[in-house]
């Protein structure tokens, strides 16, 4: 597949325009071929928390954007490490403090008492808990504090790397070229510094995507979180009534630009984000045989999680079993986001595929740099 395939920009958008089932299954079984070869079968955990939906920014797309009407949360200091000690006990390895953009002193201040927190957490044989940050863009002084306070991953998205298009999903007060800044001075004081674009949004082409892919190779990204675009109901971006692919269309684009990354860059990390799930039940797990080593199990108290609406996941809440019969929920963790992948981990296992517990799971690319 490999050697028929061009990974430049030409070959790259043409496979992504390609819609022929035959290709796209070849593609997949290589990327994940490549995957085992170079990065092994294991497949990393980290545990989501989604801290707070509170955000100053006013992005198009998304659920909890400035303007939006809805419920906003933040989940207390004790909450946070309580689901952090959940996650060491059940041997995440890691886990991912998520939340809208905030660049508050107060709001600086927690996260970094947190992360000294997190990183005291008796882990047994374990390492500490590794944290990983999406908290959007902060000042180079905010980064340094965080990293000096135990983080050493952070993903923040580029979304797309067409400046144009990036225009497009932002309102004229947010700026690509101060993303991009952020996503330097990352890089500069030492995190992993992970990106990721939506896939499957209006006004987006197969060169678009393609674009992405190179700007993952170009930024020499250890870590990518992408998915698919799922569109929010009460959103400008949905409100504008432009059309974009079908689900199963953005489904397989999301299945197909992973495998295509995995080529692209073979030793790199890459997640098989929830948004998958959105589209397909076992989305997640076709991500992994598509060429991802990384799932993040949303473990953030049930309650809350319901509010923290990038997008419209009400398929992803129904089906859970805490909502019916509290027996089956366990303290600060909603077990239908985490118990999935004790089962996705059995059925996988037919496939040697390993869920890697109690160990962070560092990019091997961000390694051998």
């Amino acid at each position: 597949m490999r050697n028929r395939l061009s990974l430049d920009r030409e070959g790259l958008a043409a496979a992504i325009a390609c819609e022929d089932a035959a290709f796209e299954e070849a593609l997949r079984e290589e990327a994940y071929r490549v995957k085992v070869e170079t990065v092994g079968p294991d497949v990393y955990l980290r545990g989501l928390i989604e801290i707070s939906n509170i955000c100053a920014k006013n992005c198009l797309y998304c659920g909890i954007r400035r303007d939006i009407r809805c419920q906003r949360y933040e989940l207390s200091e004790e909450e946070v490490l309580a689901t952090a000690r959940a996650a060491a006990r059940r041997r995440f390895g890691s886990v991912v403090i998520q939340g809208g953009e905030r660049t508050d002193a107060a709001f600086i201040r927690k996260i970094t008492r947190l992360l000294k927190e997190i990183k005291s957490i008796d882990t047994g044989d374990d390492p500490p808990l590794g944290v990983t940050l999406s908290l959007g863009e902060q000042s180079r002084e905010v980064y340094e504090e965080w990293f000096d306070a135990g983080a050493h991953r952070y993903l923040l998205r580029i979304e797309s790397s067409n400046p144009d298009l990036y225009r497009r999903i932002h309102p004229a007060d947010h700026s690509y070229d101060r993303r991009l800044q952020a996503l330097y001075d990352l890089k500069e004081i030492g995190y992993q510094a992970g990106t990721g674009a939506m896939i499957g949004m209006p006004f987006q082409t197969a060169e678009d995507m393609a674009d992405d892919l190179l700007f993952y190779k170009e930024f020499d990204a250890p870590m990518v979180g992408m998915g698919p675009y799922n569109p929010h109901p009460e959103t400008p971006l949905t409100l504008t009534g432009a059309p974009y692919p079908s689900a199963e269309r953005r489904f397989a684009l999301g299945l197909k630009m992973i495998a295509l990354l995995r080529l692209l860059m073979p030793d790199i990390n890459i997640a098989a984000a929830t948004a998958l799930e959105v589209l397909d039940p076992r989305g997640r797990e076709k991500g992994l045989l598509s060429g991802a080593n990384v799932i993040m199990p949303n473990i953030t108290p049930e309650e809350q999680m319901v509010k923290y609406n990038l997008y419209d996941r009400k398929t992803l809440l129904r089906e859970c079993p805490s909502s019916v019969d509290p027996s089956k929920r366990d303290t600060h963790i909603c077990r239908n986001c985490v118990f999935p992948f004790c089962s996705l981990g059995e059925g996988l296992s037919g496939q040697k595929i390993v869920i890697g517990y109690g160990r962070w799971g560092d990019s091997k690319h961000f390694r051998r740099e």
